[in-house]
């Protein structure tokens, strides 16, 4: 199963019992439909995944990070210490695909003032072969 979604945020490694690490982080995932009366719903749903094969990914699972992992689904059902039953999907993750730039600050940034602006649309009509 492929998910496609934004971290929700900074991604945390853990350590299990048995001294095994696991990269713990949450997919946001948005979908939409049209109503019979025309009406746009927005959903979102999201995924608690968990990493077992190298801690060092962590790093770059950052919070809004775009994402698509493939894994598989499992629940797990508990009652909590209220004595209420609680349930959860997890998402067995076992590859993950950077769909954008795991560090969005390293991106270079064009500041255009109004005067350049004004400046980039004149040149581009002298530019032009007619």
């Amino acid at each position: 199963m492929n998910i496609i979604g934004r971290l929700t945020g900074d991604a945390k490694v853990s350590t299990l019992q048995n001294s095994r690490e696991v990269v713990n982080f949450s997919v946001a995932v948005n979908d939409s439909y049209k109503k019979k009366d025309g009406e746009r719903v927005q959903l979102t749903e999201y995924f608690d995944c968990a990493y077992f094969l190298s801690p060092k990914v962590a790093d770059s699972l950052t919070k809004g990070t775009l994402v698509e992992v493939t894994g598989r689904v499992s629940t797990r059902a508990w009652l909590g210490r209220d004595g209420q039953p609680h349930v959860s999907l997890n998402f067995h993750t076992s590859n993950i695909k950077f769909l954008d730039s795991p560090k969005k600050a390293e991106r270079p940034e064009i500041d255009l003032t109004a005067k350049d602006k004004g400046k980039a649309k004149t040149d581009e009509k002298e530019d032009l072969p007619f």
